[in-house]
């Protein structure tokens, strides 16, 4: 039996974060390099790591959420492996060197505590749709790891001239740096996006990548909110 599984067995370590399998996170924990990661995504670990749901620094942040789409997140901290996953989700590891990222909220599962972030309003979409979109931004160096439902594609933005477009509701994270603007299509409402017959796409131009999921969320992103 030990012959059958070994082939699922962890694997020797060779980053901060790395995928173990499609879905499942791994990460090398050690004092000192503390973690953000998504409430309730912890599957396993070993050694002696301790949690803190909900922190006071998380709190200041989060409260700047008023759309209500926020990932409640844990503190993590000690020495030892750590293993995350949500809900078989596909995991993506990302190493920032000094960059940054501006991800969905219901998208991010972890990422260094030492990075800088914040809660932050995408630009150019309040008209099209009540209080617009707000997503966690995220910069520096370090390590972020994300969530796609299923295989994501991650389109460069910088290839050419014409403007990419993505359903709201399948996007899962793009470059700050990236002009974005709404669209509103009506006679293509039963067939595009999510919502009551209108629907809403976003516009992105410039030099940098767009993360798109191959399914969409289960909450419409930009519905009109009261």
């Amino acid at each position: 039996m030990n012959q059958q599984l070994a082939g699922f067995a962890p694997t020797p370590v060779t980053a901060r974060m790395e995928n173990h399998g499609r879905t499942m996170l791994k990460v090398a924990m050690a004092t000192g390099q503390d973690l953000y990661a998504r409430t309730g995504s912890m599957v396993a670990y070993e050694g002696f790591i301790q949690y803190e749901p909900n922190p006071p620094a998380v709190r200041q942040i989060a409260s700047q959420w008023i759309s209500g789409e926020g990932a409640p997140l844990m503190k993590c901290a000690g020495d030892g492996l750590l293993y995350l996953a949500d809900y078989g989700a596909d995991v993506v590891v990302i190493n920032l060197d000094n960059d940054s990222l501006s991800v969905n909220g219901t998208n991010l599962l972890a990422f260094d505590g030492h990075l800088t972030w914040g809660v932050e309003r995408v630009k150019g979409l309040a008209k099209f749709a009540g209080q617009g979109l707000w997503n966690v931004g995220i910069q520096g160096t370090g390590w972020v790891a994300i969530t796609s439902r299923g295989t994501p594609i991650v389109v460069d933005c910088g290839r050419g001239e014409d403007e990419t477009f993505v359903d709201p509701d399948a996007l899962v994270a793009w470059s700050p740096n990236l002009k974005v603007k709404g669209k509103r299509s009506f006679k293509a409402g039963s067939l595009i996006g999510r919502g009551s017959g209108e629907a809403y796409q976003m516009a992105f131009s410039g030099q940098g990548i767009v993360v798109v999921q191959p399914s969409e969320d289960s909450t419409d992103r930009l519905r009109v909110r009261n």
